[in-house]
C-alpha cells in the first residue's frame, strides 16, 4: 500500500473517516466529505465523519457517483481505503436502485435488478402480505395502498426503493409569481432539483435565511395545484400566508389557515403539526388527520421536516401518490427517524452549505462563541449532591449567567438581540431583570405578533423568547443571539437558534451567537454535541472562560 502522509484523511475499517482540521486543504476536503458522510465528533483538531448506508443513499439521490466517492477517498486518504469499508461502500451504494417502483399498465410494479431478491421477499413474513401477483421473474404487482408501507419495511432491510411511478396532478390552481418575486440562482437550482423528471418528492436542505418559504412557493408555481402546507406553529402559518399573498397572484380568498383557532380548508391550506396530531385522549383518533383527504392535494409541503411527528409519518405512508416536499435547515433527527424521512417524504434532492451563502453575502457572517461561567461554591455543592435530572436544571439555571448576559448586552448595545432559553422561570427572571418583553407558549398569538412587530421596527431592541421562537419566526433584524439554556445537546435546536440571526444585514452583515453554559457540568457535554452542527456547516467557534472583571471573557480555544 502506498502511503501519502501529506494527505488530510484517515479512513478506518469501521467506516469512520478522520479529517485533520489543521491541513491546508481542510475546507475543500470537508465540503466534499460532508456530501456523502456524517459528522460524528470533532475533538482535538481531528474531525470524525462516518460513512453510512443512509449517507451514501442521500448522496446517490443527489446524483453523486460511486466512482467519484471512491476516487476522492483514494486521492485524499493517507493509508488508502481498507478493503472492508471499500466493500461496504460499494454494497451500500449499489443497493440504491436495486428496487424500483414503476408504472406499468396503470399499475404500481416493483421491479428488481435481481429476481432472486423478489423470491426472497415473497418468503419474508413482514413483506409477503404487502405483495401482489408476480408478473415475471423481475416484477411483482404492488397494491396501491401498500406503496408507502413497503418502502418503510424494505428500507429497514437495507433496500431503499426508487419510486418512479409518478404522481397524480391534483386539483389545479392557476397562478403566477409577482414580478417583484425574483428568485435567487440557488433557489432556482433547488426548485429544479425537486421538479426534475423521476423526482417530485424529497427534501431540500438549505440554511435558515436562505428563503425556504420562497422556494416552496416556487415549487407550487411550477406544479400549479392545490397545496397543503404543514408547519410548526401559528406564527409560521401566518408568515406563509403573508409570503404567498405578497409574492403570487393567488386570490387571498383561496388561502386558508388551519390552526387551533381557525379551520379553513381552501386550495392553499396551511396547518400546524400540533393541530394535525391533536386528539382528546391517547386512545382516541386524531381529529384532524382527515385534512389530508379534504381536497385533492397535488402537493404537500412539510416545513421543518426534521420535526415531523410520528402520526404524520404514518399518514404520509398512505399518500405516496401525492408529491411531497420537505424543507429543512438540517436533516439531523434526534429521534433517529431520518430513514423514515428518506423513505416516506423522499431522499435529499438538494443541499446547500451554510458557508457557501455566507461567502456571497446572502446570509450574515456568523461569529459563534461558547461562554463558560462557574456555578460558584454554593451552586457547585448543590449540583454535586443532586440527581442527574436535577443537575441538568441547576446547570441550566445557573444565576451567574445573568451577570454574563448583562455584560454581553452592554457589549452589543443597540444591536437587535434575542435571548433564548429552555426554562420559563429562568427566562421570566431574566426578562424582569433587564426590563425586556418575554414571549412564551402561553402567550396569545396576537400578543406575540405585536411584540415581534415591535422588534422588527426597532421599538424594542431586546426580546426574551422561549422555544416557541426556535422555528419559523421571521425576525431578519436580529443580529445577536444569547442562548442561556437548551434541549440537552440538540443539534436541531442549535441550527434553528443560529438561524434566527442569519438573515442578511445592512452594512457589515455580521451576526453573533453566544451559548452561555455552566463550567464543569453536563452542560459542557451537551454543548459539545451542539457544536457538531456548527462544525458541520464549516463554522469555527471560540470557547471562553468568563471573567466578570475582564468584561468580555478570556478566549481559551479557537
Amino acid at each position: 500500500m502506498q502511503l501519502h502522509m501529506d494527505k488530510p484523511l484517515i479512513v478506518q475499517k469501521n467506516g469512520n473517516v478522520l479529517l485533520e482540521s489543521w491541513h491546508v486543504d481542510f475546507d475543500q476536503t470537508r465540503m466534499e466529505l460532508a456530501s456523502f458522510a456524517d459528522l460524528v465528533k470533532n475533538p482535538d483538531g481531528l474531525h470524525t465523519y462516518r460513512i453510512t448506508a443512509l449517507s451514501l443513499w442521500n448522496a446517490a439521490a443527489t446524483g453523486k457517483q460511486l466512482e467519484s466517492i471512491e476516487g476522492f477517498l483514494d486521492q485524499q486518504a493517507k493509508f488508502g481505503i481498507p478493503q472492508k469499508i471499500r466493500d461496504h461502500i460499494r454494497d451500500w451504494y449499489t443497493r440504491y436502485g436495486v428496487f424500483e417502483y414503476r408504472l406499468v399498465d396503470e399499475q404500481c410494479i416493483l421491479h428488481a435488478t435481481d429476481s432472486n431478491l423478489l423470491t426472497q421477499l415473497q418468503g419474508h413474513s413482514d413483506i409477503s402480505p404487502l405483495l401482489g401477483t408476480r408478473l415475471c421473474p423481475n416484477q411483482i404487482h404492488i397494491p396501491t395502498d401498500n406503496r408507502g408501507l413497503l418502502k418503510e419495511r424494505l428500507m429497514k432491510l437495507g433496500y431503499p426503493i426508487q419510486d418512479k411511478v409518478g404522481f397524480h396532478e391534483g386539483e389545479q390552481l392557476k397562478f403566477e409569481l409577482e414580478a417583484k418575486c425574483q428568485l435567487r440562482s440557488y433557489q432556482i437550482d433547488a426548485i429544479e432539483a425537486f421538479c426534475q423528471k423521476d423526482a417530485g418528492s424529497g427534501v431540500l436542505v438549505l440554511p435558515c435565511g436562505a428563503g425556504k418559504t420562497r422556494i416552496g412557493i416556487g415549487v407550487m408555481e411550477r406544479l400549479q395545484c392545490a397545496t397543503l402546507i404543514l408547519t410548526t406553529n401559528t406564527t409560521s402559518v401566518r408568515q406563509w400566508m403573508k409570503e404567498i399573498t405578497g409574492n403570487t397572484t393567488i386570490d387571498p380568498g383561496h388561502i386558508g389557515e388551519y390552526s387551533g383557532s381557525i379551520k379553513q380548508v381552501r386550495p392553499i391550506t396551511i396547518a400546524t403539526y400540533q393541530i394535525m396530531t391533536h386528539r382528546k385522549s391517547t386512545d382516541d383518533a386524531y381529529i384532524h388527520m382527515g385534512l389530508f383527504h379534504e381536497r385533492d392535494w397535488g402537493l404537500i409541503i412539510y416545513d421543518e421536516v426534521h420535526l415531523l411527528p410520528a402520526p404524520v409519518f404514518r399518514m404520509t405512508a398512505d399518500i405516496q401518490a401525492t408529491r411531497r416536499l420537505g424543507l429543512t435547515a438540517t436533516l439531523v433527527r434526534e429521534d433517529g427517524r431520518a430513514e423514515e424521512v428518506f423513505s416516506l417524504v423522499g431522499p435529499k434532492r438538494y443541499d446547500l452549505p451554510w458557508r457557501t451563502l455566507e461567502q456571497v453575502g446572502w446570509i450574515a457572517e456568523a461569529h459563534c462563541h461558547e461562554v463558560r461561567v462557574g456555578l460558584g461554591d454554593d451552586g457547585l455543592e448543590q449540583y454535586q449532591w443532586a440527581d442527574s435530572r436535577r443537575q441538568g436544571r441547576i446547570a441550566a439555571e445557573n444565576p451567574n449567567k445573568l451577570g454574563v448576559l448583562k455584560q454581553l448586552l452592554k457589549k452589543h448595545e443597540n444591536e437587535p438581540t434575542l435571548i433564548i432559553g429552555q426554562y420559563l422561570t429562568q427566562l421570566k427572571q431574566i426578562a424582569s431583570s433587564i426590563g425586556a418583553p418575554f414571549i412564551h407558549g402561553q402567550m396569545p398569538q396576537d400578543e406575540r405578533d405585536v411584540l415581534y412587530e415591535q422588534f422588527r421596527s426597532g421599538t424594542n431592541k431586546v426580546l426574551v423568547v422561549s422555544k416557541v421562537a426556535n422555528f419559523a419566526v421571521d425576525l431578519p433584524e436580529a443580529a445577536v443571539a444569547l442562548q442561556v439554556s437548551g434541549s440537552f445537546g440538540s443539534r436541531q435546536e442549535e441550527a434553528q437558534r443560529l438561524g434566527r440571526i442569519l438573515r442578511p444585514k445592512t452594512g457589515e452583515n455580521q451576526a453573533y451567537y453566544y451559548s452561555i453554559i455552566s463550567e464543569g457540568t453536563k452542560e459542557c457535554d451537551y454543548a459539545l454535541n451542539r457544536q457538531l452542527f456548527l462544525v458541520e456547516q464549516g463554522y469555527s467557534y471560540s470557547i471562553m472562560d468568563w471573567k466578570s472583571e475582564a468584561g468580555i471573557g478570556d478566549d481559551v480555544d479557537e
